[in-house]
């Protein structure tokens, strides 16, 4: 049996830039075991699995080592894989059943847009010993869900955050976002994403985070619409915005691979 896989970069149009994942096109529904180990074999930071039971498409995401509850740049790479190679019209909106709920997708003005939940920010005191490893001197210091996020002062000061992955290993987190305003002029605000606690040391465009982005930096800012720069080496650029409980997450996408799977 073979099944068609995709190798896409999302919120990016460079062949070398973005957020790489894997989508795969199933045939039929597999146990958790064979998804965890496709998505340990692609080695990216989401492998996304796709099935059309002729009702509805579900939509899960793995990392290399667990699967999560939610992922923005694997579903707007699953939309981009759905369109372009003829699984679903191209001017159709997509509706993803998710264990967060019904994710739809769209295109608008040659952007895919995706529709998540918003989730703002709780303050909170964060762990000295996670500041610590971080290096920075945060000037708010929040949580969603179970992740954290940060605000530092200067871009300066966010690209040079470079903890020891092994040391953030040894605390019991499980995402962090540290953010700062745009001094370039050309994007409301700029980021990055540690996730080591589940296989992804740095994420180069994290989707899922901008829903805590969005609402934090809208308050911020007095603004519902957005632009946003994830600062990894790869990077990627995000419009985002804040529509009640909603972010609508919207940013382009490129097949770099097309192939087959043979398992």
């Amino acid at each position: 049996m073979s099944l068609p896989l995709y190798h896409v970069n999302a919120f990016s149009s460079n062949a070398f830039g973005g957020n790489p994942a894997a989508v795969c096109i199933l045939s039929e529904l597999r146990d958790d075991a064979w998804l965890q180990s496709v998505a340990a074999q692609m080695n990216l930071s989401e492998t996304a699995f796709v099935f059309d039971d002729g009702i509805s498409i579900s939509l899960r995401w793995f990392t290399p080592e667990r699967e999560v509850d939610l992922c923005g740049h694997a579903t707007l790479a699953s939309a981009h894989a759905l369109w372009k190679y003829g699984y679903r019209a191209a001017e159709s909106e997509i509706e993803f059943h998710t264990k967060s709920g019904i994710l739809t997708a769209q295109l608008r003005q040659g952007l895919i847009q995706l529709d998540f939940p918003a989730i703002a920010p709780v303050p909170v005191v964060a762990p000295a010993k996670l500041i610590e490893l971080l290096g920075i001197t945060p000037l708010y210091s929040g949580k969603f869900g179970e992740k954290y996020l940060f605000e530092i002062a200067t871009e300066q000061q966010l690209l040079a955050v470079n903890p020891n992955m092994t040391e953030l290993l040894q605390l019991p987190e499980r995402g962090v976002s540290v953010t700062c305003a745009d001094s370039s002029g050309r994007y409301d605000f700029i980021s990055r994403y540690f996730a080591p606690w589940v296989g992804i040391d740095e994420d180069p465009v994290n989707g899922s985070s901008h829903c805590a982005l969005t609402p934090f930096w809208s308050q911020r800012l007095a603004k519902a619409h957005l632009t946003a720069r994830q600062a990894s080496a790869r990077g990627g650029d995000l419009s985002l915005q804040l529509a009640g409980d909603r972010v609508k997450i919207s940013g382009t996408a490129l097949t770099v691979l097309a192939g087959e799977l043979l398992l």
